[in-house]
C-alpha cells in the first residue's frame, strides 16, 4: 500500500473539483525542493527502449499527462518528476475566464469514469505566458492546448488562437488547437474544415511549430476525413486523438451518468482506440493517444492501433501518482514479450 492508497478514501469524500485542487496545491508546494528530486528517483523510469521521436521532439517515455490536469502552467516540473514524458498544459484560452457554475466536475466510481463540464476555466493567455516565461521548465517536452474563449464569436476565432499563441509561443515545445472540447457553446463547430483550415491556416501562417489538432470522437467518419485533409493540405505535425465525449455507453453503473459534460476514462477507452487506428490508417503524422488509459495493456493497445505518444488524465484520479511509472515498467515487458526494440517499432503493429 503506497501514500496514495491512504489518501484516497479523503480525496474522495471531498467534491471531485475540491479533490483536484487539493492535489494541485500538494503538487505546486513540492515543486522545485528537494522532494520533487524523491519523487523522480521513485517515479522516472529511464530506459532507451521508451524514447520516442515524434514532431521534432525527442519524448523521454511515451507517456504524458492530457490537457485539463494542469490548466495554468502551475506544476509541470511536479509531474515530470512523476515520471510523465511529457506534460501538455491547458486548455489556454486569450480571455481569462471562470468556467461553467460548480459542480462541474463528477466521478463515476463505478465505471472509473470522469464527467466533466469546466468550459476552459483558466488565467487566461497573459497570465499563463508570463508565468511560463518566469519560471523554470521542466526537462521534457511541454505541449500548450490552446482554446477559445467563450465571448468570442466563432467568425473571429482565427485571432482569438492566434493571440493565444503569440502570448505562449517562447515556451511551448507543441501546440495543440482544440476545436473539440464539448463545454464550450459552438466550439465544436469549428472542426468543419474550413474553419479548421482558417484557423491552422493563421497560426501556421504566424509560425506554430510544431502544430497538432485535437479531435472529437464523436465526429463521424467523414468529417474526421475532411479535418485529415487539412491536416495533409497545411503539412500539420500531428492529431491527439481523442477529446472527451458527449455520448453515454449503456455500461455506466453510476448515478452521475446523467450529468452533461465530457466523459472521460475506462468506458471510453474502445472508442478513443478504434478513432486512433480510424487516423492511423488514414495520414503519416504521428498521433496522441488519449481515452481510457489506466494501464500498461491500455496503453500499449493504442500503441500498437497507431499511436507513437499516450496521454492520460481520469486515470491519475483512480490510479494515483505511480501510474506512469507503472505504466512504462509494463511497457518495457509487453515490448520484451512481442520482440520489439522500442516503442516506436510497436506504433501500428495491429493495423
Amino acid at each position: 500500500m503506497d501514500a496514495y492508497d491512504l489518501l484516497k478514501p479523503a480525496l474522495f469524500g471531498l467534491p471531485a473539483e475540491t479533490a483536484h485542487g487539493t492535489t494541485h496545491r500538494l503538487l505546486r508546494a513540492v515543486q522545485g525542493t528537494a522532494v520533487t528530486d524523491l519523487l523522480r528517483d521513485r517515479y522516472v523510469v529511464d530506459d532507451r527502449r521508451l524514447r520516442v521521436d515524434a514532431f521534432e521532439n525527442e519524448f523521454p517515455n511515451p507517456v504524458g499527462v492530457a490537457a485539463g490536469f494542469d490548466k495554468n502552467a502551475e506544476v509541470p516540473r511536479a509531474l515530470a518528476a512523476l515520471g510523465f514524458g511529457h506534460v501538455e498544459i491547458g486548455g489556454v484560452t486569450a480571455e481569462r475566464q471562470p468556467g461553467n457554475p460548480r459542480p462541474r466536475l463528477f466521478r463515476l466510481r463505478e465505471d472509473k469514469a470522469l464527467i466533466n463540464r469546466m468550459g476552459f476555466n483558466n488565467e487566461g493567455a497573459d497570465a499563463v505566458g508570463d508565468r511560463l516565461d518566469q519560471e523554470p521548465l521542466p526537462d521534457v517536452p511541454v505541449g500548450i492546448n490552446m482554446g477559445k474563449s467563450k465571448s468570442t464569436p466563432l467568425a473571429d476565432a482565427p485571432d482569438d488562437y492566434l493571440y493565444t499563441y503569440e502570448r505562449v509561443a517562447d515556451a511551448g515545445d507543441y501546440f495543440v488547437v482544440n476545436v473539440s472540447s464539448p463545454n464550450t457553446p459552438g466550439l465544436r463547430e469549428l472542426q468543419n474544415r474550413e474553419a479548421l483550415a482558417e484557423i491552422l491556416g493563421a497560426l501556421d501562417d504566424a509560425g506554430a511549430s510544431p502544430l497538432l489538432v485535437k479531435l472529437s470522437p464523436d465526429l463521424p467518419d467523414p468529417a474526421v476525413e475532411d479535418a485529415l485533409g487539412v491536416v495533409d493540405d497545411l503539412d500539420l505535425d500531428g492529431v491527439i486523438a481523442t477529446n472527451t465525449t458527449t455520448s453515454r455507453p449503456e455500461s455506466l453503473e453510476s448515478p452521475n451518468r446523467a450529468e452533461r459534460g465530457g466523459l472521460s476514462g475506462k468506458p471510453i477507452e474502445g472508442l478513443a482506440t478504434n478513432r486512433i487506428r480510424f487516423v492511423a490508417r488514414r495520414t503519416d503524422v504521428p498521433i496522441v493517444g488519449v481515452g481510457g488509459i489506466s494501464d500498461a495493456a491500455g496503453a500499449y493497445e493504442k500503441i500498437r492501433a497507431g499511436a507513437s505518444l499516450v496521454q492520460l488524465y481520469t486515470g491519475l484520479v483512480y490510479e494515483g501518482p505511480g501510474l506512469a511509472r507503472d505504466i512504462n515498467e509494463g511497457l518495457l515487458e509487453l515490448l520484451e514479450r512481442d520482440g520489439f526494440d522500442s516503442v516506436a517499432d510497436a506504433v501500428g503493429a495491429d493495423l
